[in-house]
């Protein structure tokens, strides 16, 4: 007897027994081919990639280990590792800050060394930074820690009077709008204890939190070889602004590192030279990290914590001057100058083939354009003559900014380590 459960073997599916698509297995081939070349191209550029990543070989001979265990005497002292410059002149961008050599501005503590900007009000009193006070630096370094007034240098700039004076004192007049400057801060540098030239830098620190303040951890030629600045040029292994993330211009989200350079002191290439890393949920003021250079004579990188994230990453596959595609003449006011080369006689890598130090500072406002005009309620015009004193009469904009117990603005600095090939 038949079952009523089976069907009608007239209706049952047999695909095995149909004719076949040809159109599915090209579709099955190409699927699995396309898949195939994908996987294939990944695995050829990760390797291309890695291939391409300019990695330092050679021995690395450390000139400088860093941990900040001495006391704030021991790391300034003679024999200290740590000099410290003391100008009030604005170091060539207007800066709005002194840079001292008190314990209030540059110290020691658990560890960590600290600059913190103080207001230079605590110090002489809010009337005097705007009028009737002269501010001397006795203690003033301009001597020594400008290159071209250095003995037995091997630069052929003449000392400049009239900037020693000015980087060494102020007068505030309330009729002519000049003041003290308002706040005081620090500026290190290795100057008379380390240099490299080509090796490796690693600076781990936490940048200072409030508007207008400018951290940096950069380099400078021990000797202007090509000239003064930037023909020997700079090294800027880290530089941020401590204005919050909602700042228009890159705050304290953001670091950046460059390299400048150029044939004349009005002529700078930085811009291509420069770039950055970002920070999309946090900020740097939030934590430690680590800012390191790589420099051989071949290429040179900037990066935060790891080389995935470098702010730069340069070859020197061409010379300085020819990237620089500078014109054949340039006008300085209504004198037309023809432009010579000064690495002329150099490799791809001069300037930044000669021993180059170390300098760690805190800065203040200025008029060279790091802060644009315009941008996140700025209270001074960079081309105006009162800029400083239009910043120091917005003090109780920005100075809340700060915070109030001198932590959350200091550039707080955990290790230096240098080491130079050899």
């Amino acid at each position: 007897m038949r079952s009523t459960m089976l069907e009608d073997p007239s209706t049952l599916v047999k695909p095995w027994v149909t004719t076949k698509d040809p159109y599915a297995r090209i579709a099955y081939i190409l699927t699995y081919s396309v898949a195939f070349l994908g996987i294939a191209a990944s695995a050829i550029r990760c390797y291309c990639g890695y291939k391409s990543v300019s990695l330092m070989t050679g021995n690395l001979c450390m000139v400088l280990d860093e941990d900040f265990n001495s006391d704030t005497d021991t790391t300034f002292g003679p024999n200290g590792n740590w000099f410290r410059e003391v100008q009030l002149g604005g170091y060539g961008n207007g800066e709005f800050e002194m840079t001292t050599s008190s314990s209030n501005n540059s110290y020691t503590s658990n560890g960590y060394l600290h600059i913190t900007p103080t207001l230079t009000s605590n110090m002489i009193g809010s009337d005097a930074v705007f009028n009737g006070y002269t501010y001397n630096l006795t203690d003033c370094t301009y001597n020594s820690s400008n290159p071209e007034v250095d003995p037995g240098s091997l630069n052929t700039t003449d000392f400049d009077a009239a900037a020693y004076y000015q980087s060494c004192g102020a007068v505030s007049n309330s009729t002519t709008g000049t003041i003290i400057n308002p706040v005081q801060s620090a500026r290190v540098t290795t100057r008379n204890s380390a240099s490299i030239r080509y090796g490796r830098v690693e600076v781990r620190a936490k940048v200072p939190r409030g508007d207008w303040l400018w951290p940096a951890i950069w380099m400078l030629p021990v000797n202007n070889t090509y000239g003064p600045w930037p023909l020997s040029g700079e090294i800027d292994i880290m530089e941020s602004r401590g204005n919050a993330r909602s700042y228009p211009d890159q705050g304290i989200d953001y670091v950046r590192g460059s390299l400048n350079w150029g044939p004349l002191s009005f002529l700078n290439a930085v811009s291509k030279t420069f770039g950055w890393w970002t920070q999309r949920r946090t900020d740097y003021g939030e934590g430690f990290h680590t800012y390191a250079l790589e420099w051989t004579d071949s290429f040179l990188r900037i990066y935060v914590d790891s080389r995935l994230h470098y702010m730069l990453q340069l070859s020197f596959n061409e010379p300085f001057f020819s990237r620089g595609d500078f014109p054949s003449v340039v006008q300085n006011g209504s004198e037309p100058i023809v432009l010579q080369n000064p690495w002329v006689n150099g490799t791809n890598a001069t300037p930044f083939d000669q021993p180059f130090y170390l300098i760690i500072n805190l800065a203040v406002g200025g008029t060279n354009g790091w802060f644009p005009d315009n941008a996140g309620n700025k209270p001074w015009l960079d081309s105006s003559p009162t800029a400083m004193l239009d910043f120091a009469q917005a003090q109780d904009s920005w100075y809340p900014t700060w915070g109030s117990d001198g932590e959350s603005s200091s550039f707080v600095v955990d290790s230096v380590k240098m080491w130079q090939m050899c």
